[in-house]
């Protein structure tokens, strides 16, 4: 019964809550800016490559119907 309770008590919202204060807890309060300003680097970087990879993706489908273009006119 008691294990009921602290689950249906950790089930809501209070999971944000308990992250915040663990976080805090462990890296201090004076670290978490720090590290959320690494993180949004890291983010930037990930978006930075995701479109790069989409744009080659999609200059090499290109070629890739250019080159089967001039097959097909060729025969």
């Amino acid at each position: 019964m008691f294990l009921a309770n602290i689950a249906n008590f950790i089930a809501g919202q209070e999971w944000i809550f308990i992250i915040i204060i663990a976080v805090v807890l462990i890296f201090g309060a004076k670290k978490i800016p720090e590290l959320a300003k690494t993180f949004g680097k890291a983010k930037g970087e990930f978006e930075k490559g995701k479109i790069e990879g989409e744009k080659e993706l999609k200059d090499f489908k290109e070629k890739g119907s250019d080159v089967n273009s001039k097959e097909t006119k060729s025969d």
